[in-house]
């Protein structure tokens, strides 16, 4: 049985109300002019024709005349039964002698205006009704949601509460350590006695920093549901409009719901929006964005938590914000919400295909090392990809394949199967693909192979994957160089099969060449220039992004720098050319393969080439 039954939504109640007061003005003004058009004074005279009229003038049978705008004439005679009766007659041509005549005869006259017609009446009201209706749903529009007119200055905060389904903290896979620093805030909503016997004080504001998509929102509101108060939601854009004082007044409004509904919690998110660092020139000294901050800092040094209500912030930037908001008393703590593992984004996987169906094949441990550095929003949304193709293919349930075509789909783009490739170029493709694939089972520190296509997807021709064991932190020097040898294994196949290059090795120069610079000039691994950073980053903060390096070397250092880049990068490339070289046999047993099937996995490979990698472990790759 519905629980809900016999109960009225209250938004559905304001929807009805507002169509009820709508009819009622609309029936309102067609009754009054039906009323109008059927009571008022209604003309039944007969009408007699002009001589007629003429006839009983000369007779004297007329009583009175009235002259109605100098084109009717209404007259009154009497009749067989001496009753008074009314006739009417038009003037059909003017008549210079008829007020003679009528003089002559001494009949009452005067004169009176004609009544209007129902429909001169309506057209002569119609741009007034028009005007009305339109002032009206312009009135309406201003009102917005919140059925206040001019409420410019009201807050947009969305409230969550009472919802059939609340997040909690067992929705939200990994972060433990995040989500232990904010259970203190559900203790405090649910018990603040606890808090205050010890004489210990929460804090004001929490901030919560990450990157996108990793899951700031979804603790926030899973600390709402854990502690089932109501949760306002609002974006830090919200706040800042074109109209001068908008701001500060949206947030003194928030505020003020805040107090009115505690215990509750306000979550701002993308705190940067509003937040930045005042004084640095941008928009001037007293622009709308800094007005509103400086009212969300009024207001933040003045709330009290003994009121039950908790500010809770996220934001990507926390180096572009206000030093006044992160002071202690505003946002007391800080929580960094990392990028999940490898085991986190096993656990996210989990819980995302719970909600689908999986075949027994699907290896989450296996989807989990494919895809690291992707956020918990990339996961759910590589999940519903392998849902949806699996759907295509009129499948029952999401198998392995599905989910390997969603991440090439997410990371490279759609597979373009269909098109055309040359056998010149596909033929090239393969052997630059098998010179990366080759390496990784030759060199000590390469992540394990994972597979190898030459399928187009987006604007890349074709991909090597591999599967890190571990998301290390920390990168050795021997496993960049590996990195950069295998990024220049395309460019050495090439070179060793055709004598020349083509443009497709860009992007493997580019990356490889980004790596090599970064290791000498930031990570110090360079015998000649030593353990020195070089090259000062420039970032604008109200930009937030780097746009350029500064170069506080010498030109004689700069000469060295580029020296040693080109050696390091030239040492790789000589190491790919040796073992590409030595094993010219596998390379074209490996180029073959992949033109004939266009991609192969780490055991078709293994198999193929009768080799096994240095650095695996066998039973990780067993689905």
């Amino acid at each position: 049985m519905n629980d809900n039954k016999g109960k009225k939504d209250p938004g559905m109640q304001k929807f009805n109300f507002n169509n009820k007061s709508t009819m009622l003005i609309i029936l309102f003004v067609i009754i009054a002019f039906l009323f109008f058009f059927v009571f008022q004074d209604s003309d039944f005279s007969e009408d007699r024709p002009y001589s007629t009229f003429l006839t009983y003038l000369e007779t004297g049978k007329i009583n009175s005349i009235s002259i109605l705008d100098s084109q009717i004439i209404k007259f009154t005679v009497n009749d067989s039964m001496n009753e008074i009766v009314t006739f009417k007659t038009l003037i059909p041509y003017y008549d210079d002698d008829l007020m003679k005549k009528i003089l002559e005869s001494g009949v009452l006259v005067e004169g009176a205006s004609q009544s209007m017609s129902p429909i001169r009446i309506l057209f002569d009201f119609l741009p007034w009704i028009v005007l009305f209706f339109i002032v009206w749903f312009m009135f309406r529009q201003v009102q917005g949601s919140g059925n206040k007119a001019f409420s410019f200055g009201k807050s947009k905060a969305k409230r969550y509460i009472n919802k059939d389904t609340k997040t909690k903290f067992s929705d939200v896979a990994g972060q433990e350590e995040a989500k232990y620093e904010l259970q203190e805030v559900v203790e405090f909503l649910k018990t603040p006695e606890k808090f205050s016997k010890i004489g210990a004080k929460i804090p004001k504001g929490v901030l919560l920093v990450g990157l996108p998509g990793t899951g700031k929102t979804m603790l926030a509101k899973a600390i709402a549901g854990e502690a089932d108060v109501p949760f306002f939601h609002m974006s830090g854009s919200d706040f800042v409009e074109m109209f001068v004082g908008v701001g500060a007044s949206r947030v003194r409004d928030l505020f003020e719901q805040g107090r009115k509904n505690a215990p509750c919690i306000i979550f701002i998110d993308e705190l940067d929006a509003v937040g930045r660092v005042r004084g640095a020139g941008y928009g001037g000294g007293h622009d709308e964005r800094e007005q509103t901050l400086n009212q969300m800092l009024v207001e933040m040094d003045g709330f009290d938590t003994k009121a039950g209500v908790i500010i809770l912030a996220a934001t990507n930037r926390p180096d572009v914000l206000d030093p006044a908001l992160l002071r202690p008393g505003r946002f007391d703590r800080q929580i960094t919400i990392d990028m999940p593992d490898i085991k986190e984004r096993e656990a996210i996987l989990k819980i995302h295909s719970n909600k689908i169906h999986i075949a027994i094949d699907v290896d989450m441990s296996i989807i989990a090392r494919a895809t690291p550095g992707t956020s918990g929003a990339d996961l759910a949304n590589l999940v519903n990809e392998a849902a949806l193709h699996a759907v295509r293919k009129n499948k029952n349930k999401v198998e392995m394949e599905d989910f390997e075509e969603a991440r090439d789909k997410i990371l490279m783009g759609i597979a373009r199967r269909s098109k055309v490739i040359p056998k010149k170029e596909k033929e090239m493709t393969a052997y630059h693909e098998a010179g990366h694939t080759l390496l990784h089972y030759f060199l000590e520190n390469a992540d394990p192979l994972h597979k190898v296509t030459i399928i187009p997807h987006g604007q890349v021709g074709g991909v090597t994957f591999s599967l890190p064991e571990n998301d290390a932190r920390y990168k050795s020097e021997g496993w960049l160089k590996d990195r950069i040898t295998i990024g220049m294994g395309g460019y050495a196949a090439e070179l060793l099969v055709y004598g020349e290059n083509t443009t497709g090795s860009r992007t493997d120069i580019e990356q490889s060449t980004s790596i090599a610079r970064k290791m000498i000039c930031e990570w110090g691994m360079s015998e000649n220039l030593g353990p020195i950073s070089y090259g000062q980053k420039e970032e604008p903060i109200f930009i937030g992004k780097e746009i350029a390096r500064h170069k506080d070397y010498s030109e004689e250092t700069a000469q060295k720098i580029d020296e040693e880049i080109k050696t390091l990068v030239q040492g790789c490339l000589n190491k790919a050319n040796e073992i590409l070289n030595d094993n010219r046999d596998k390379l074209e047993l490996l180029a073959n393969a992949l033109i004939e099937k266009e991609t192969l996995d780490d055991k078709e490979i293994q198999g193929l080439l009768k080799i096994k990698p240095k650095n695996i472990n066998k039973d990780e790759f067993s689905n």
